[in-house]
């Protein structure tokens, strides 16, 4: 049943082509064809965890489902929107670890009393995260403080601590999939029965996660061209678009494997998906883009996030480095994480365009 939303996917590109000023309608109609497409990618992303583990699996799935989020922000960098950009990123980090986590510990703690996981890799991550965090309140201070008497610094700031992120993520993929992958491999053992079906070959799940990948990639560029005078019309402000919805739908396919794999007692895969992708985002997506936005676009994009951007991905990261600390998770610290993310939608729900900035 799930998968006849993917009739969504033509009706979609018919309704963009046909009647491009139906933004609601569009929105919807592609918001709904990513649904089932993330379920797919979702599918293909633990049977390649029952053969490279855990990690890799959650690995795999933050890339793929990254990848339409990197296209995404391409499309408007060629356009300047450096704003909507930032606004993007940030919602992804707090999405991932808030939302998408909570959401996960809270479904998987309704299911098992108690799922316990990698408390040594839960940390690593987090610390990643914290590590980002601290790179993007640099210059989010510098512009603040300084780059009025020397507006050229924020450019070498930006490129320069680009690279460096890019450079530590490399390092932490030697620790997590070379050096150290005991840690993030898991402790769940899959067995052939009837129980439990045969996994997919990594063929075969490798295919079905790069198709999944090209039409989640299409959906979310329709999606994104509409959602932003959809929501104008529901009179809502970008920053609210760009941190809650935006980032929230082109993060689909994450959502649905997360959940899963916790409903499913893999907590380690879920972990490595909600916080594996927001650690992707922030020390690999941002700084790329940061890059290409040297070569792509009228002007280009530095790392001074808002204020408000940083200080609300710095409480996230702060809450959920609590959270997820200790190697065990149940419903309530669910809970915790979505009240967070909840309090900061109210927040920027009230909040206009102008002040957010």
């Amino acid at each position: 049943m799930f998968n006849l939303l993917l009739l969504f996917i033509p009706v979609a590109i018919a309704i963009e082509h046909f009647a491009p000023d139906q933004h609601l309608l569009i929105f919807a109609t592609s918001a709904l064809a990513i649904l089932p497409l993330a379920g797919w990618l979702g599918r293909a992303t633990e049977h390649l965890a029952e053969h490279a583990g855990e990690g890799v699996g959650g690995l795999l799935n933050a890339t793929f489902g990254n990848a339409a989020e990197l296209i995404i922000a391409l499309v408007a960098l060629k356009a300047g929107l450096h704003d909507v950009v930032k606004a993007s990123i940030a919602g992804s980090i707090i999405g991932n670890i808030l939302l998408v986590l909570g959401a996960s510990m809270l479904a998987g703690g309704l299911r098992h009393k108690e799922q316990k996981y990698s408390a040594e890799g839960a940390r690593s991550q987090s610390t990643m995260l914290t590590l980002a965090t601290i790179a993007l309140v640099l210059p989010a201070a510098y512009s603040f403080a300084i780059a009025e008497q020397v507006p050229r610094g924020l450019g070498f700031v930006s490129i320069s601590i680009s690279v460096v992120l890019l450079i530590v993520y490399g390092l932490f993929l030697l620790f997590s999939l070379v050096t150290h992958r005991a840690l993030f491999t898991g402790s769940v053992e899959f067995a052939e029965g009837s129980d439990h079906p045969a996994p997919w070959s990594v063929a075969k799940a490798l295919a079905v996660l790069a198709v999944s990948t090209v039409f989640i990639a299409w959906m979310s560029e329709i999606l994104v061209g509409a959602v932003e005078p959809a929501a104008h019309e529901l009179g809502l402000s970008n920053i609210f678009v760009g941190v809650f919805i935006v980032a929230v739908l082109g993060n689909a396919a994450e959502h649905a494997s997360a959940i899963t794999a916790a409903m499913k007692n893999r907590m380690d895969l879920s972990l490595a998906i909600a916080i594996g992708s927001g650690v992707q985002v922030a020390l690999f997506v941002a700084p790329l883009l940061v890059l290409l936005s040297l070569a792509v676009g009228p002007n280009p994009m530095d790392l001074a996030f808002s204020g408000g951007l940083v200080l609300s991905m710095l409480l996230a990261v702060w809450i959920t480095g609590e959270v997820a600390g200790d190697g065990r998770s149940d419903w309530l610290k669910g809970v915790q994480l979505l009240c967070v993310y909840l309090i900061l939608g109210l927040t920027y729900f009230v909040i206009p365009d102008q002040m957010a900035s």
